[in-house]
């Protein structure tokens, strides 16, 4: 059975955000090479994040312009992020990431 876009979009918000928390992919170029989502997606994704209330917050890089920096998970509100390590595994091969 085919899993719910509900259930996909609440499970590719937690990855994402677990990502970033992880320091793995930080960034949206970061993020469509780990995932292999479209840029749009992946920026819609972050700026989603919200409405979970996880705050992910861009850190400009210092010195730089035009959006030279990174995404940083300053509190992961409601959510259990050690939820989202247990069931790792279930939550990539619900999306079918690798």
């Amino acid at each position: 059975m085919e899993p719910s876009k509900t259930r996909t979009s609440f499970y590719r918000r937690l990855y994402v955000a677990w990502l970033i928390d992880r320091g793995g992919a930080s960034s949206i170029p970061a993020l469509m090479a780990i995932t292999g989502m479209p840029r749009r997606t992946a920026q819609d994704t972050v700026l989603a994040l919200a409405d979970l209330d996880i705050d992910c917050a861009f850190v400009q890089a210092e010195g730089e312009r035009n959006n030279a920096g990174h995404y940083r998970i300053a509190s992961w509100g409601p959510i259990d992020h050690r939820w989202i390590e247990a069931n790792l595994s279930q939550i990539k091969a619900t999306l079918g990431y690798p």
